[in-house]
């Protein structure tokens, strides 16, 4: 029997405010444990919170971006449990009225571009966090992420791999990072995701019981997470046993995933109207202030990219797939570096020597690596030298003419002392020179190479190759 996967996402995005949602305490991340909270954050008697602005423009933001319908008027609401980390034994969130509804993403996999609707957008604030002992069996509780500004982001269930799961979580993470309303690291939890999955017989409309996905706090996990769990429920259901609805945690470990619950078909959350909170009302003007600050967002980049600077579409894509990576990108081409070589260097070497770590991290500036480049196009410098000087930009942050200069890396390019070392280096090897003039012309690579060892890689390439055929064709 052939099965259909059946996957929906609900995204966790911490919006990037400075301070949280119904209080003036601050968002950031690392302080000392229960340092950033107040009464309001708390949830003290006789307390009333008074609503981030910046939390309803960025929501607005996101809505607008994926093409949803904004709810000019919207509503929060209670939603009531109880667990350790929620200190007034509620979520403020909202249910029945949010603020975005019914929009959609573009994702590309294999080549094909498939469509995945967006169901609905709503603001909530955040819970704290339990850290549990490595020692004793206790768990503490911080509650500086308490009341941080969350704007989830609930999909469709219109992903069919783990693949097309993967691609949007990519898509959604690129649009938050362009237009700046979440820094979108998932390590420190300010991009979340839980994973709704199924599997039903091809060609049946009904959808099989899903579990939920947690605990996955990068996107090869989420991958890997949905990968296992298919081929997990795939198994069962071919044994002839039945798939229970539970929430599931990925364990990265083990690759597999664990039961930390079951799962009602509906949670009992008892939602009602926040009596704290009046119903929010978006004005025309102001829904239209915000789309005017809208920026240029992924897809339409990488259109730019491909037309602006004729790059291929797997750079280009890839150029734009981090606002960042873009940014440096066209910041070294301003300073004068040639868009196709700077796109080269920047998959190959910079990727490389970035080692998954993000860009702004890096030593080497743009205008840094748009003078590598231009000292390459001038002759001052080889390809090879120029690969030997970014590792060291790399680690330094030094400047590639400093280096350069520091280290006697010129290219030679004086051809009188170019053709008197070809000339020896044809004599030493009389016989690889004979078997050239016979044909087998792939003895260049040996010639060159030995030109190359002479000079320490300084020698300018093309000059090199020349005298050498001049040598070897007397």
């Amino acid at each position: 029997m052939e099965f259909e996967t059946v996957i929906g996402l609900e995204i966790h995005a911490q919006l990037k405010t400075n301070t949280k949602i119904f209080c003036g305490c601050s968002t950031q991340y690392g302080s000392a444990p229960n340092s950033q909270t107040c009464q309001i954050c708390l949830g003290m008697p006789g307390v009333l919170p008074v609503l981030n602005k910046k939390v309803v423009e960025y929501s607005i933001k996101m809505g607008l971006a994926t093409g949803c319908r904004i709810n000019q008027s919207n509503q929060f609401a209670r939603k009531n449990y109880f667990y350790p980390d929620l200190p007034k034994g509620y979520q403020t969130s909202q249910f029945d009225r949010p603020i975005v509804e019914e929009g959609a993403v573009d994702i590309e996999v294999d080549g094909v571009i498939k469509t995945i609707g967006v169901t609905r957008m709503h603001m909530e604030e955040d819970a704290g966090k339990l850290v549990h002992d490595d020692i004793e069996p206790i768990s503490h509780v911080d509650l500086n992420r308490t009341g941080t500004p969350l704007l989830e982001i609930v999909s469709e269930p219109d992903m069919r791999s783990p693949q097309e799961a993967y691609a949007y979580l990519k898509k959604i993470h690129a649009i938050l990072r362009y237009l700046d309303i979440c820094d979108g690291n998932m390590q420190e939890g300010s991009f979340r995701c839980d994973a709704n999955i199924s599997l039903r017989p091809v060609g049946q409309e009904k959808l099989g019981t899903r579990t939920e996905l947690k605990n996955m706090n990068s996107f090869r996990n989420v991958q890997a997470a949905l990968e296992y769990e298919i081929r997990r429920q795939r198994d069962i259901l071919l044994d002839g046993g039945e798939v229970i609805q539970q929430t599931l945690l990925w364990d990265p470990d083990k690759n597999k995933t664990e039961s930390m619950r079951g799962k009602e078909d509906a949670h009992d959350y008892r939602y009602f109207p926040c009596p704290d909170l009046v119903p929010i009302e978006i004005s025309d003007e102001w829904m239209e202030e915000i789309r005017a600050t809208l920026p240029e967002l992924p897809d339409a980049c990488r259109a730019r990219f491909i037309q602006e600077y004729e790059l291929s579409t797997d750079d280009a894509t890839l150029l734009t797939s981090e606002r960042e990576l873009g940014l440096y990108f066209e910041e070294a081409v301003k300073a004068g570096a040639a868009p196709k070589k700077v796109a080269n260097w920047m998959m190959t070497e910079l990727i490389r020597e970035l080692k998954g770590e993000p860009i702004d991290t890096i030593k080497v500036s743009s205008v840094q690596l748009a003078s590598l480049l231009n000292m390459v196009d001038k002759g001052i410098i080889s390809g090879k030298i120029a690969k030997t000087v970014f590792a060291e930009m790399m680690e330094t942050g030094t400047d590639a003419e400093i280096i350069v200069k520091e280290k006697n890396l010129l290219q030679v390019s004086d051809e009188g002392e170019l053709q008197k070392i070809a000339a020896e280096i044809v004599a030493n090897n009389a016989g690889q020179a004979e078997e050239f003039r016979a044909g087998k012309t792939k003895l260049m690579g040996f010639f060159v190479g030995q030109l190359m060892k002479q000079t320490k890689g300084k020698a300018n390439p093309k000059l090199a190759n020349d005298l050498l055929l001049k040598e070897l064709n007397k």
